[in-house]
């Protein structure tokens, strides 16, 4: 049997040749790799965000808001003082109220159970005087307390922490916005928004009054003018 000598194994070793090779491939992962920017931004799948609200979002959240007021055995109903503390804070739970939101009264009970329960009665009474619904209330017993709490859930909002530049911003390969683009907006509006609740939805209304739309109606009904009368001061002469 005869047998063949392989060509391939009788080549000799050529280490410069292959120690070039490899040159070039480094070289060519280097330069793939530095037309890649290093910082492209939040992602999400795959995709980098651009609009500032998503890259930089406002997070908003409740917080609880309370007061107390001392409960003394004996008494009867709030005091003055305690009356107006109570109002300025229903006014406070008004302006940021969102219609879902609740007042929690906390009443101690015991020996001041009594007294409390006077004070219940009277604060409920200026809560619908406020303008506030019945089911907005909820009175809850707090065992071995001497003081009546009252809270309810403000919403506040948070804005972004700013400051991050870790690019250079005279070149920008991938044309797309720094990292820090829109983020002291997005702050600062967080802070300047009066009642961070409208960030949720829009604010409850009370029920509008249907009699202007009902005297509208009566006239289209009987197929007169439903237009507002003008007296003369309103109208204009053009003949002149």
């Amino acid at each position: 049997m005869t047998c063949t000598k392989n060509k391939a194994a009788s080549r000799p070793f050529n280490r410069k040749r292959i120690a070039s090779r490899l040159s070039l491939v480094a070289l060519a992962a280097v330069s793939i790799a530095a037309c890649r920017p290093d910082h492209a931004g939040p992602q999400v799948a795959g995709w980098t965000l651009t609009d500032p609200a998503e890259r930089h979002p406002i997070l908003v959240s409740k917080q609880p808001v309370s007061m107390t007021l001392p409960v003394r055995r004996g008494s009867y109903g709030l005091t003055n003082a305690a009356r107006s503390r109570v109002a300025r804070f229903l006014n406070r739970f008004g302006a940021t109220d969102t219609g879902n939101s609740q007042l929690i009264i906390s009443s101690p009970s015991g020996s001041r159970e009594v007294a409390g329960m006077h004070m219940v009665a009277e604060i409920r009474k200026l809560i619908v005087r406020a303008g506030f619904p019945a089911h907005a209330v909820h009175v809850e017993a707090n065992h071995g307390a001497k003081r009546m709490r009252i809270s309810y859930l403000r919403v506040v909002a948070k804005g972004p922490e700013c400051g991050s530049w870790p690019t250079n911003l005279a070149s920008e390969p991938g044309n797309t916005a720094y990292p820090d683009f829109g983020c002291a907006t997005q702050r600062n509006f967080a802070e300047m928004v009066a009642n961070p609740a409208d960030l949720l939805g829009p604010r409850t209304r009370t029920r509008r009054t249907g009699d202007r739309r009902q005297a509208h109606f009566e006239r289209y009904a009987a197929g007169e003018s439903s237009g507002a009368a003008k007296s003369a001061d309103e109208k204009i002469d053009i003949a002149n």
